[in-house]
């Protein structure tokens, strides 16, 4: 079956490639979030919560990141009666050992940390082999630098449903952000780490920014959302015989 994977992606790779350099040259460039990177919201007793990863995290297709994913998800949490302090690390076409070597050791004090990865590292044609270490690696990285917090690990999104990719290249895509999105689940084994997945609710074409590869705000928000209702499943993961952690008074 591999064996045919591989005979019929050498035989799509021509077309592939005009694809691939088509969306490219189509695609609008946007750019990451405007305004700090940073910030707190809400009143109560405080909860530090960082997300890390890439273009996404970096707030593409959102004016500022009060707009994207951080910041949303921080206001969502802040519902709770608590101040949540969020910071964003991310950076615009990071793959896992990027944000290994580069971004890990730019993350501040946190109570709690989400992961998102995946899309930059299944538009390189990584194995779910080496995307499964290397975000290991990350999550052990980032353990020693912040202690031993609750983690969070996002599902890779369906590259196969983007507006912007058209077909063969949408399957082919698709099939390997699949790939990489059951590499992902396999880490929820780890003790404190949950993997949360991409709603499909997720995909209408709505809720895309208008490069149709990026959320827009709207898209940001609801995605937000599924994230702040699988948090609360971080803390349950942790040992019986673990100390309470700050997280575990969010709900």
């Amino acid at each position: 079956m591999a064996f045919l994977r591989l005979f019929v992606l050498v035989l799509l790779a021509p077309v592939l490639v005009v694809q691939a350099v088509r969306v490219r040259r189509a695609t609008p460039r946007l750019p990451g979030a405007a305004g700090p990177a940073k910030g707190a919201v809400g009143a109560g007793h405080p909860l530090r919560i960082a997300v890390l990863g890439e273009s996404t995290v970096d707030g593409v297709g959102a004016p500022t990141h009060a707009e994207a994913l951080t910041g949303q998800l921080a206001g969502l949490l802040a519902e709770a009666g608590r101040e949540v302090r969020w910071q964003a690390v991310g950076r615009t076409g990071a793959t896992a050992r990027n944000v290994l070597h580069e971004l890990v050791p730019r993350l501040q004090p946190a109570d709690v940390l989400v992961v998102v990865l995946g899309v930059n590292d299944t538009l390189a044609l990584h194995s779910a082999a080496r995307f499964r270490r290397e975000l290991l690696e990350v999550v052990v990285a980032a353990r020693r630098r912040l202690g031993d917090v609750p983690v969070m690990l996002a599902g890779v999104p369906p590259l196969g449903s983007f507006p912007a990719l058209p077909r063969p290249l949408q399957d082919v895509l698709g099939a390997r952000a699949s790939a990489l999105d059951r590499a992902v689940r396999a880490l929820d084994r780890l003790p404190a780490v949950t993997y949360t997945p991409f709603a499909e609710d997720l995909l209408s074409p709505e809720l895309f920014a208008v490069d149709g590869f990026h959320p827009g705000p709207a898209g940001y928000r609801e995605w937000a959302r599924v994230l702040a209702e699988g948090l609360p499943a971080v803390t349950v993961r942790r040992h019986s015989g673990d100390p309470p952690h700050p997280f575990d008074q969010v709900v």
